[in-house]
């Protein structure tokens, strides 16, 4: 049984162990040349300034959330694609509606103007 494992656990073991070697020599060999702006807080893209009143807008959250709706779809096609000659002909004419609707959404969503940036 562990046999089976030891290519895993030695690919897993030389990996973390050239992961720490590199982190290491950058720690020791690697330039320091601390400033301030270097030490500031930097996140989201935006500088440690900006107040917690500041806002998104609605267009960029609206434009992540579609993202992922159709990724998340697009997604659930990969199994049918591999499987497909066991599925037969049902599964492919349902592949197809379900590109199809997916299509309209998109047209529907674009038409609306949802993936415009405002």
């Amino acid at each position: 049984m562990l046999k089976s494992y030891l290519p895993a656990l030695v690919f897993i073991a030389l990996g973390s162990g050239v992961g720490g070697l590199f982190t290491y020599l950058n720690r020791v060999l690697g330039p320091r040349r601390p400033s301030k702006v270097k030490e500031e807080p930097y996140e989201c893209g935006l500088p440690s300034e900006v107040t917690s009143s500041f806002r998104f807008g609605i267009s960029f959250y609206l434009i992540a959330m579609l993202f992922i709706l159709f990724d998340i779809e697009v997604i659930f096609l990969y199994p049918v694609a591999v499987g497909l000659r066991a599925f037969g002909t049902f599964a492919l004419a349902e592949t197809i509606v379900f590109i199809v609707l997916l299509f309209v959404a998109f047209v529907f969503v674009w038409r609306r103007g949802a993936l415009e940036w405002k």
